[in-house]
């Protein structure tokens, strides 16, 4: 059992080329922490969002803050807080905020899926 207060988790700076500018993540659970899923609390500032991208597992987000995009190659889903979104493996896909507010969500994804940047 293992108990976490968001507010004692550090924001990390996220810069790499997943990120079309910088988020700030914080993980709550990793593969060390869980043999099932990994758990983590994703902050983008205005307009920041992840490039076109593909999970090796299953992905689900829960908005938590703002107001964002998630977005396939053919479906735009305008997502707030409350909203929740089911990614399926192998879905090229992308989320973030949009230009004019913040967005933060929880990803939730299978322990050891791998993630694959589809757009430079």
């Amino acid at each position: 059992m293992k108990k976490v207060t968001f507010k004692d988790v550090p924001k990390i700076a996220r810069t790499e080329s997943l990120f079309t500018d910088t988020v700030y993540a914080q993980s709550i659970l990793e593969h060390e922490d869980s043999d099932n899923f990994n758990f983590a609390i994703v902050n983008f500032p205005e307009s920041a969002r992840t490039k076109f991208h593909i999970h090796s597992g299953d992905q689900i987000l829960i908005i938590t803050e703002g107001e964002g995009m998630v977005c396939n190659e053919e479906i735009e889903l305008n997502v707030k807080k409350g909203d929740m979104v089911l990614i399926n493996a192998g879905e090229n896909h992308w989320h973030g905020a949009k230009e004019n507010t913040t967005m933060s969500h929880i990803t939730i994804t299978v322990s050891g899926s791998t993630t694959e940047v589809t757009e430079d």
